[in-house]
């Protein structure tokens, strides 16, 4: 098993920054990419960035490029996700996710989800 813990979530106003992270625990050998997740209210969980994790390769949605930044510390075991010129339609709760075995998490293929975190930007 690989737990996930998310913190760095808060308010902000739009135009801002925040940075989200994600401690991996558990059998993190076993994990071959991370990402983030996000969901607002009354829509579908969509995905954010993905990294993987043995090497320094990143996938950012188009939505999102240019202004997150997917990034992660291997002697920390933890994912970054960086987020400048935040949006007021980018409140949402943001989830860690975890995959392994050649998995992509930006096709879904997630094994272990965080709690999530919730990111609230002010107009």
């Amino acid at each position: 098993q690989v737990q996930l813990l998310e913190s760095g979530g808060g308010l902000v106003q739009a135009g801002g920054s925040l940075r989200l992270s994600c401690a991996a625990s558990g059998r993190t050998s076993s994990v071959f990419t991370m990402g983030w997740f996000r969901q607002a209210p009354g829509k579908e969980r969509e995905f954010v960035g993905e990294i993987v994790w043995s090497g320094d390769s990143t996938y950012h949605a188009d939505s999102v490029k240019g202004r997150f930044t997917i990034s992660r510390d291997k002697a920390k075991n933890t994912v970054y996700l960086q987020m400048n010129s935040l949006k007021p339609e980018e409140t949402a709760v943001y989830y860690c996710a975890a995959g392994r075995s050649r998995s992509q998490v930006r096709l879904g293929e997630v094994t272990f989800w965080g709690q999530g975190t919730q990111v609230t930007v002010s107009s």
